[in-house]
């Protein structure tokens, strides 16, 4: 028995380090700008997936100690599925109610389309007084499901920042595309 102790053990160490077929996509674990992306015109989109009403969404913004005091910068938010069913608010700031001060957490409830589980998240902040967030909670009531993204560092001004977590659509060589 004590043989096959070692063989084991290549084993185990074999098994652990070896890529799993089964494994999921990684995940991005740190924000990043994108220049390019620009938030659907979610009236437009209302009308045209004919959506009365949508579904709804609870979200939580857990503002930095490091962040300053208070804010004046503009906050805007836009979060959605693979599908770019997508929610978007474009102030959710207001100074004169105490929004994002220094180590609050703020939550906001919207409606927006209905989605397939959030996998995308991007913050604005448009100012200068260097608002940070720590993290962002979506709560998507309609899977009764949260979906958590970590900055915990300064955003950049006037720029997109966050997390795109989504499966990518990939072309097969017989045809027809398949999300990974």
């Amino acid at each position: 028995m004590a043989r096959s102790t070692p063989f084991f053990l290549l084993f185990l160490v074999f098994c652990i380090s070896s890529p799993s077929s089964s494994s999921s996509s990684a995940v991005n674990p740190k924000p990043e700008e994108l220049a390019t992306f620009k938030p659907q015109d979610t009236s437009k989109v209302g009308r045209l997936n004919n959506v009365r009403g949508g579904c709804s969404y609870t979200v939580k913004i857990k503002t930095s100690c490091s962040s300053p005091r208070y804010t004046r910068d503009m906050i805007s938010i836009a979060f959605g599925d693979a599908y770019r069913n997508e929610v978007y608010a474009p102030r959710l700031d207001d100074p004169s109610s105490g929004a994002f001060e220094r180590c609050s957490t703020d939550t906001f409830k919207m409606q927006g389309p209905c989605g397939y589980g959030v996998c995308y998240l991007y913050v604005r902040r448009d100012g200068w007084d260097g608002w940070t967030p720590e993290w962002v909670q979506i709560l998507e009531t309609s899977y009764h499901r949260f979906v958590n993204f970590y900055y915990g560092s300064p955003i950049p001004n006037g720029v997109w920042f966050g997390f795109n977590n989504c499966p990518r659509l990939v072309t097969r060589p017989t045809g027809g595309a398949q999300l990974v």
